[in-house]
């Protein structure tokens, strides 16, 4: 099986490019998986953000989190990736993965 293409959606690519090397290289292997159909090793579902969202939560130096949708034939839209500093995902980053998440939708009705 091919590996579904990913999609970085607002300035995505830029903050998981941020990461410390090893939780890049964590975030790359999750994201890796998801594309081939599979689950990442620790996830949640983000029904906050929107309905088949998901959470990869990566634990190494420290917490970050990758939030993506990949419910939709032609790939996975990376909609946030963030380090998580407090127990709660921050409204603030909940907001930004819905607001990338609407692009997404607005995108695919042209």
């Amino acid at each position: 099986m091919l590996p579904k293409p990913l999609f970085w959606v607002g300035g995505t690519l830029g903050r998981l490019r941020g990461f410390p090397a090893d939780a890049r290289r964590e975030a790359g292997h999750e994201l890796y998986q998801v594309q081939l159909g599979l689950d990442a090793s620790d996830w949640e579902p983000m029904p906050s953000v929107g309905p088949g969202v998901v959470e990869i939560r990566v634990h190494e130096s420290g917490e970050y989190r990758v939030i993506y949708v990949a419910k939709f034939v032609e790939g996975v839209y990376v909609l946030h990736a963030f380090e998580k500093r407090a127990r709660q995902t921050r409204k603030s980053d909940i907001e930004l993965a819905r607001r990338n998440l609407a692009e997404v939708l607005r995108g695919r009705r042209r």
